[in-house]
């Protein structure tokens, strides 16, 4: 994979230099949080996966994506070991995966009494190592899940605290 990455990873170095100093609390956070470049030859971030959405009622959000937009739409799958019923959204290369509560103990149950019309949960991206990205993540990244469990396309997945990721739930699934 080139260079994207690693053209971002230079311009964003120079930045740094640029508009921080080595003393800066802000340069040392960034330090403090970035991953050095054995890990990052170890793994990597491939695209976005998926965008989920909490949905308050399922049906009318599968209406929505299906009868008004259009898209191709998955039959809704209950997750029980997640607290789920997922419906998938096919948009080209990503999808959309609508989520809505499986049970009285479902994290999207609590979500939508704070989201009562419900709203965007969580990204998922891809990696090409799960078990190396949570290792190199460990002491930088809380994970919601330290061991990966499988995910709704039968892949291995973990969750990253929202806390450490700028305000969003982060979920890694395996390439």
């Amino acid at each position: 994979m080139f260079c994207v990455r690693n053209a971002f990873s230079s311009s964003v170095k120079r930045v740094l230099r640029t508009s921080l100093t080595s003393n800066s609390s802000e340069y040392n956070l960034i330090r403090s949080r970035s991953i050095s470049s054995d890990t990052i030859r170890s793994w990597s971030v491939g695209k976005i996966n998926h965008v989920a959405i909490a949905v308050p009622d399922l049906e009318k959000a599968t209406s929505l994506y299906r009868d008004i937009l259009g898209a191709n739409v998955s039959k809704s799958t209950p997750l029980p070991e997640h607290g789920v019923y997922t419906v998938f959204v096919e948009l080209g290369d990503t999808k959309i995966e609508l989520l809505h509560p499986l049970g009285e103990n479902s994290p999207i149950e609590g979500f939508l009494k704070r989201n009562p019309a419900g709203g965007i949960h969580h990204i998922c991206l891809e990696v090409s190592d799960i078990h190396k990205a949570v290792d190199s993540l460990k002491g930088k990244v809380r994970a919601l899940n330290p061991e990966p469990k499988i995910g709704a396309h039968g892949k291995p997945v973990v969750f990253l605290h929202p806390k450490d990721c700028d305000g969003v739930l982060v979920e890694l699934e395996q390439e």
